[in-house]
């Protein structure tokens, strides 16, 4: 990335004694839809506010377009920022919420009509110029609050939480939204979230934060088909997370003792040269059930424990002859190969490919 359009350096933030960020190093491409993951008080949205201007490193540089802005206040960088809020004018119509930052940067009236009516077609608020905040629904004012944003023409678009106020369905249809959007403008926007799915649908590249430190950082394809600790196998979506011993080993394949019973092989190169145990994590989509013995290579027998029935897909926890207990999530056909209850006695099979050494914790 020869250029990108955000960089930080080095950057750590402290608060007293508390260490909020520590050492971040990241490279964020222009044009990109970068996501911040992470539980709450991770320190994503310090990391946010820290690109915004609101925050100033305690060490480090951050770099927008390529210029040092790291003590460049928030009205003279060219980024917005959407809040979780929506930070909406109650009191001025929607077209006077979002003429409003072009006021304040003197835009001549005729640019101003165009910019404005420009961004409200983008959004779809045809029509609703001169309704007020209160008049709109929560996804209206959601794309108020995004019209106003890039209305300015912001070389960043800074999203902390946008959608959570939102109910189930609408944060769906808004998802897609956000992604059409950012695809027309063009715009690198940088979105804060806690929530997996929202990352997994909207996502170019996702940063996983942990305790203030980037636990990984990729493509949403690498975080959650490869994940590199427990700690990120166990965020993003669901995983069984199981402790194994190294039994043998080739240059292409090892072979992982998953309970002092079952033998699993995985793909050698993904576990460290001297390694006597490994952890490893396998999705429960990757986990698959049958009645009669199909492969030999990583089949074994279980039994059913339990099943959740989850409209297109059941749940199924299964146990081996030895007690250990994995989750198993698989499509709800209705062929009665596929269909499984609890007691049943029925074979697992995995792909080595589908069996990922991790960093434990």
């Amino acid at each position: 990335m020869a250029n990108p359009m955000v960089e930080l350096r080095g950057i750590s933030k402290n608060f007293g004694n508390y260490t909020a960020l520590n050492d971040i190093n990241l490279k964020i491409e222009a044009g990109e839809f970068m996501t911040f993951l992470g539980p709450s008080g991770c320190g994503k949205t310090t990391l946010l506010r820290m690109i915004s201007g609101f925050e100033t490193p305690s060490s480090g540089n951050l770099f927008l377009d390529g210029v040092d802005v790291t003590h460049v206040p928030p009205y003279r960088r060219n980024v917005n920022q959407v809040f979780q809020s929506y930070a909406l004018f109650p009191h001025i119509t929607i077209q006077e919420n979002i003429e409003f930052g072009l006021k304040m940067k003197n835009i001549s009236k005729s640019e101003m009509a165009d910019r404005v009516k420009q961004a409200i077609e983008l959004v779809s608020l045809n029509g609703m110029e001169q309704r007020r905040p209160s008049q709109l629904s929560g996804g209206q004012r959601q794309r108020v609050a995004l019209a106003r944003a890039i209305v300015c023409q912001p070389k960043v678009l800074l999203l902390d939480e946008p959608l959570s106020a939102l109910d189930t369905n609408l944060r769906h249809v808004m998802q897609v939204e956000l992604k059409r959007l950012q695809n027309m403008i063009g715009i690198t926007f940088i979105f804060v979230t806690h929530d997996q799915e929202e990352a997994l649908t909207m996502s170019d590249r996702i940063v996983v934060i942990n305790k203030g430190q980037i636990e990984q950082l990729g493509s949403v394809d690498d975080i959650y088909h490869h994940p590199r600790t427990t700690f990120v196998a166990n965020f993003i979506g669901q995983a069984n997370i199981v402790e194994t011993q190294v039994i043998d080993r080739d240059d292409k394949y090892a072979k992982l003792s998953l309970d002092g019973v079952i033998e699993l092989t995985v793909n050698a190169a993904d576990l460290p040269r001297n390694a006597n145990t490994a952890v490893i994590s396998i999705r429960p989509e990757r986990l698959n059930l049958s009645k009669e013995k199909i492969y030999d290579q990583n089949c074994f027998e279980v039994k059913v424990d339990d099943e959740i029935f989850k409209g297109a897909t059941n749940q199924f926890t299964i146990v081996t002859e030895s007690g250990f207990k994995l989750t198993v999530v698989e499509a709800n056909e209705s062929s009665s190969d596929t269909i499984f209850h609890a007691k049943d006695k029925v074979f697992c099979h995995v792909h080595p490919d589908d069996i990922v050494v991790v960093q434990g914790d």
